[in-house]
């Protein structure tokens, strides 16, 4: 079965053995300590940063090497000295190396993503779905580079001995910076969109997640990436503001609206370079008193609390109009009561823990916020210690209500808490939604054409979904939805996964010829 974002369930016999036999593997290759990549060569450091599994804190994961600013720098020239004739490379031959490499992702669909079940806490659907998107990124913007012939297009001329002719053109050096929470994909999404146009690439996953970045560099290796293309510099924040501060030409970044905007003002300093950045949301959802209800309560549940609310694009707050508001409440808490926390590894869980401990303090800092706002918690509130959970970050699935005074209703909190509030009415509901610094997802649960137009009109968000079970502003794919962010949630105006990505990676050339 094909496995995305959207998949609700996997009872697939034959798929859940082959994901056990997955686990055998991957756990049998935990615990190595492993290099930093430059120019295709491994390099070890004096320092390093040991992983545990928020699984389990005695489980390690790996241990990786802590790159300085002297290796930041070997990794930008051994980029710089690659990129020419990376560039020169036909456009068709890196294509056929982006196909070959998601053929091979796919033969290691289960091992790699059990890795990233150890490494971050994936459920099986939400591991899987990651190392799957890998593969649609690596085909998908390969069909890209192939249906736009390399991105080559001739154009009108004034003379009958003139030749002209638009040519996008790689800018040279990239920098990728990774989040932890997508540990595949968002290490690869903007890696393969540089790569592929004809830029190489130095990537800085986070320490937590890294191994999963270390798997890209070994997939694209083996699937005969030339050496110093893709660069691998692992370690903490002062290594990425290295990278952010090295002689780079473009940079991606997914993470915190404070680092991205930092990032953002202070990246070019003579000239101008264009910053990919993605940076987070509150994104909100809004129920109508003509929504299905059970639609609507599953859709804000899946989409909250999915991956433990560890998305950019989770649904953090809802917004219900006052006639239905007690009864979706109720199928709410409903459906949050059905879902299994425990141990991701295993088949039967929905979600597993959070990251760190400090998500846990996060977590417990917003539940004890709405207590003293005087809100209440509707279910969830608490750390889960039951067998099994006692090593790891497991807390309860949350939903909470609370007067919109409260900060919980404006920061990203990255944990499993959702709040909901009453409206009295949909354009009630959209101001609410817009008075916001982010503009990343947003979902509509209505079944009023007029309602569905209006949210499509005036919500100020990049990825916008209407009567989603599957989640109510969560799960984006490669050639289904584009993703990408409005306001203070994204700076290149083209969604990842979509038609127009790979232009943030080319710039225009144009070449006139007289013969």
């Amino acid at each position: 079965m094909k496995i995305t974002y959207a998949t609700m369930n996997a009872e697939d016999p034959e798929l859940q053995a082959a994901y056990d036999a997955g686990v055998v593997e991957a756990r049998a290759e935990l615990g190595q300590t492993h290099p930093l990549w430059i120019d295709g060569e491994p390099r070890t450091t004096a320092e390093t940063f040991d992983e545990y599994s928020p699984i389990d804190h005695h489980l390690l994961i790996g241990k990786y090497s802590q790159a300085t600013s002297d290796d930041v720098n070997d990794a930008v020239a051994a980029a710089r000295a690659a990129q020419p004739a990376w560039e020169k490379t036909p456009w068709q031959d890196r294509v056929a190396l982006m196909r070959t490499a998601a053929d091979m992702l796919d033969e290691r669909l289960m091992r790699v993503s059990a890795l990233l079940g150890f490494e971050v806490g994936k459920s099986r659907l939400e591991a899987l779905g990651d190392v799957a998107e890998t593969s649609e990124f690596l085909r998908y913007y390969a069909n890209q580079m192939e249906s736009h012939e390399g991105f080559v297009t001739p154009l009108n001329a004034l003379a009958p001995n003139e030749r002209n002719v638009s040519v996008l053109r790689a800018y040279g050096v990239w920098g990728v910076i990774a989040p932890f929470n997508f540990p595949l994909a968002l290490a690869a999404g903007g890696s393969i969109g540089a790569m592929l146009t004809g830029n190489t690439v130095v990537l800085k996953p986070s320490n937590r997640g890294a191994l999963a970045a270390l798997e890209f560099h070994r997939l694209m290796a083996d699937a005969g990436l030339p050496d110093g293309v893709l660069n691998v510099v692992t370690g903490g924040d002062d290594v990425g503001k290295a990278l952010v501060e090295a002689d780079l030409d473009g940079i991606t970044f997914t993470g915190s609206y404070e680092v991205g905007m930092s990032i953002y003002k202070s990246f070019a300093d003579t000239v101008p370079k264009p910053v990919v950045a993605e940076m987070g949301g509150k994104n909100p959802a809004i129920v109508t008193a003509s929504a299905n209800l059970d639609e609507a309560a599953e859709g804000v549940a899946r989409g909250a609390f999915g991956f433990s609310g560890q998305k950019c694009s989770a649904s953090s707050r809802v917004y219900v109009e006052e006639p239905v508001y007690d009864e979706f409440v109720a199928k709410l808490i409903d459906f949050t009561k059905g879902l299994t926390v425990s141990n991701p590894i295993d088949k039967e869980a929905f979600t597993g823990p959070v990251i760190d401990e400090e998500a846990v303090d996060r977590y417990l800092s917003a539940v004890n916020e709405v207590r003293q706002a005087g809100g209440e918690i509707l279910i969830g509130g608490e750390e889960l210690e039951g067998e099994g959970l006692e090593d790891g970050n497991f807390v309860a699935p949350t939903v909470a209500a609370v007067d919109e005074s409260s900060w919980v209703w404006d920061r990203e909190l990255f944990v499993p808490f959702v709040v909901v509030g009453k409206v009295g009415s949909l354009d009630e509901a959209l101001d609410k939604a817009n008075d916001t610094e982010f503009g990343l997802t947003a979902g509509l649960f209505s079944r009023e054409e007029a309602e569905i137009e209006a949210f499509f009109d005036r919500i100020e968000a990049g990825t916008t979904y209407v009567n989603r079970r599957a989640g109510a502003t969560t799960g984006a794919w490669p050639d289904i939805q584009s993703f990408g962010g409005w306001k203070g949630s994204g700076t290149s105006g083209a969604g990842g996964g979509g038609p127009w990505y790979l232009r943030s990676y080319l710039r225009e050339q144009s070449r006139t010829i007289f013969s």
